[in-house]
């Protein structure tokens, strides 16, 4: 299996809680999972390979793309609606891939195991994001 795939013009928050807005410290697409850089406070790519810890568990689903310093806002909890197509109750989780959002299948060996959320339609994303202590 593989990432799943997004297009940015479908994520949408039905809800205004649970969001914060930060300018961007890389390029990034309405979609894609970020983490909040303490040393800058902007939002880059978060990975389940990287080598910074901190950058292995997301804060949220970016919810607007924009490039180095334009604000992008971030859905921290709750649902996100994404035209991508997910299995009804399956887990999904922080991909190896900057950004990514992958089913537990996809989640290598020597990655950070981070539940990202489970999917409550085929199309909507309830968020819980939660990493566990330990790489696989």
């Amino acid at each position: 299996m593989a990432d799943i795939s997004i297009t940015a013009t479908a994520v949408t928050a039905a809800l205004a809680h649970n969001v914060t807005t930060k300018p961007a410290g890389a390029t990034i697409t309405a979609g894609q999972t970020v983490y909040l850089d303490a040393a800058t406070g902007k939002w880059l790519l978060a990975d389940a390979d990287s080598a910074t810890v901190v950058a292995r568990t997301p804060a949220g689903i970016a919810l607007n793309g924009g490039s180095i310093n334009q604000p992008i806002t971030v859905k921290t909890a709750g649902e996100v609606t994404m035209n991508a197509v997910l299995t009804l109750g399956e887990a999904y989780f922080q991909s190896p891939s900057p950004g990514g959002i992958a089913p537990r299948a996809d989640v290598l060996s020597g990655d950070l195991l981070v539940l990202i959320g489970f999917a409550t339609t085929t199309t909507v994303l309830n968020l819980g994001i939660t990493a566990a202590p330990v790489l696989l």
